[in-house]
């Protein structure tokens, strides 16, 4: 079974629901046939690479939002066993953060947490190729993928793919959780909510056949009863 997972490395709402979607998954009886691919989605492409704010100063003069809105958030990935340092962040773009997870390969998934834990729990810059190169070698990905993705463009096409996909689907904000390219799950819904679409989806989408009589005169592992 594929869950796809639209999300921004800068959105809190994207590492909650990555918890909560990992404590869904932790008592999924077919965990070990799922597979995650994580896709492309920025919040603001227009916001700088080299920071000038915080998320908390942003929030501030484009929303008109406080510490209050801060604080409930960092609440609520308290809940998960974070502990956010989100106003505290830098105001950044993500493209280059993207086009680095669409080089990592298996090591998506690593990456992807390892992302998402610099920016909201130590604060860092994820628009920094330093930073950037660090965390993708602490990831696993070698030393010449990653001077190689920082250094050029690639992979731009691919964020942008992902980009598009999510507005075809008509996502205008993220988390969003495709399961089998049939079941969505927008924002970072509660554990309940993941373990149902699981469920649902499993069932009806893996092979199976009812059984509506049985007999004695039958084998099994125990041999034939005669």
């Amino acid at each position: 079974m594929r869950i796809e997972i639209w999300s921004d490395v800068v959105c809190p709402w994207c590492y909650i629901g990555k918890r909560r979607l990992e404590s869904a998954l932790a008592d999924f009886p077919h965990r070990d046939q799922v597979e995650v691919v994580w896709r492309s989605f920025q919040l603001d492409p227009s916001a700088p690479t080299t920071p000038t704010e915080t998320v908390l100063d942003m929030l501030g003069r484009k929303y008109g939002a406080g510490q209050d809105a801060i604080d409930r958030v960092e609440a609520l990935a308290a809940e998960e066993g974070m502990l956010f340092r989100h106003g505290q962040a830098p105001h950044v773009n993500t493209l280059d953060a993207h086009r680095l997870l669409h080089a990592a390969g298996v090591k998506r998934g690593e990456l992807k947490e390892a992302l998402l834990h610099a920016y909201f729990v130590e604060a860092q810059n994820v628009a920094d190729h330093d930073v950037l190169a660090r965390i993708g070698t602490e990831a696993g990905l070698d030393d010449v993928t990653v001077k190689s993705v920082l250094t050029s463009d690639e992979h731009a096409d691919d964020v942008e793919a992902d980009i598009r996909q999510a507005a075809a689907y008509g996502a205008t904000g993220v988390p969003l959780f495709v399961v089998e390219g049939r079941y969505g799950i927008s924002g970072a819904q509660p554990v309940e909510a993941f373990t149902q679409v699981l469920d649902r989806a499993w069932a009806e989408t893996q092979p199976s056949v009812e059984m509506v009589s049985g007999a004695d005169d039958a084998c099994g592992p125990d041999g034939c009863p005669i």
